[in-house]
């Protein structure tokens, strides 16, 4: 299981020969991978292209339809997807191989009881001016914060995933050795209502609590959470600053007590090992976080930092 951070599919100007070309180098290892033996289940974040697809809808809104966040969550999903499983294709067709490479739409139920939906938090779109946001707060409901030095921005909640809808049909698919993209972004948010249907919600899931819990559902073995350095690090950017090879589940609650794993960085992404550990029924199951470019070595056990359950 491989959750891929923005750094795996964006750089950049960030548009869209970059993004491909980005996912070219990214597939490169990914078949690396696929070429030592792994079997390999992959999601990916989307903040940049949700808040370009927001900022598509806020200009033209007074010509065309808005559409939701659900909505923009699941164009992504498609994009992304088509884009990362034509560049593994395209990869392991150059180096003689084929590859079933498909993207599976996600859905997530969350609880509608959350108490993220009393408290929203996370920052989605673009920075307003104080009389622009207040009216949108006023004529669309939205929670507005004030960004010192840059203005207002609208938070939306951060829910915990409960059930991803489409999991039998991953499970499946990834017992048939296909490659998949999945739950991209952490998957489109939606509630059940009293009579078994379901419903979006405006909310953005965390996209490796989401990893997480489709690591444990499909029976993966590993999940490798893939960011823009080799290793977790103490005292980051300070002049202290070392790296971590091994963490029990004990020594890496400590940290995040202690500030160490900060909840808009490396925090969620610590979390989500500690419950893919805590989760998971095979006993070799292992978590590790560090970048797509050593990901192989990682895996080896020669570098990334490797949390275990004790």
């Amino acid at each position: 299981m491989l959750a891929l951070g923005g750094n795996a599919i964006s750089s950049g100007t960030g548009d869209i020969p970059s993004q491909f070309a980005q996912s070219r180098v990214t597939a490169r290892y990914i078949a690396d991978l696929i070429g030592a033996g792994h079997h390999v289940l992959l999601t990916h974040g989307n903040g940049p292209q949700v808040g370009n697809t927001l900022r598509r809808v806020e200009l033209s809104r007074h010509e065309v339809y808005p559409i939701d966040l659900g909505l923009c969550v699941a164009d992504t999903q498609a994009g992304m997807g088509y884009m990362i499983c034509q560049c593994i294709r395209n990869e392991m067709h150059a180096r003689g191989r084929a590859a079933s490479a498909c993207t599976v739409i996600t859905t997530v139920v969350v609880d509608p009881d959350d108490p993220a939906f009393k408290d929203p938090t996370k920052p989605i779109g673009q920075f307003y001016d104080e009389a622009t946001a207040r009216q949108r707060a006023e004529a669309e409901g939205w929670h507005i914060i004030e960004v010192p030095g840059k203005g207002f921005r609208r938070v939306v909640p951060s829910p915990v995933p409960c059930e991803i809808q489409e999991l039998e049909l991953i499970h499946h698919l990834f017992d048939e050795g296909r490659v998949v993209v999945c739950c991209g972004g952490g998957g489109i948010p939606v509630v059940r209502r009293r009579d078994g249907a379901t419903e979006g919600v405006e909310a953005v899931i965390d996209k490796d609590m989401t990893s997480a819990r489709l690591a444990v559902g499909a029976g993966a073995d590993t999940l490798a959470i893939l960011t823009g350095v080799e290793h977790a690090f103490l005292d980051y950017g300070k002049p202290t600053q070392r790296p971590l090879e091994r963490l029990t589940i004990a020594e890496a609650r400590e940290h995040l007590e202690a500030g160490q794993f900060p909840p808009g960085s490396m925090g969620p992404k610590i979390r989500a090992c500690i419950d893919f550990l805590l989760s998971s029924p095979l006993p070799d199951a292992q978590a590790l976080i560090t970048s797509v470019e050593m990901v192989g070595e990682a895996l080896a056990g020669d570098t990334g930092t490797h949390l275990v359950r004790e």
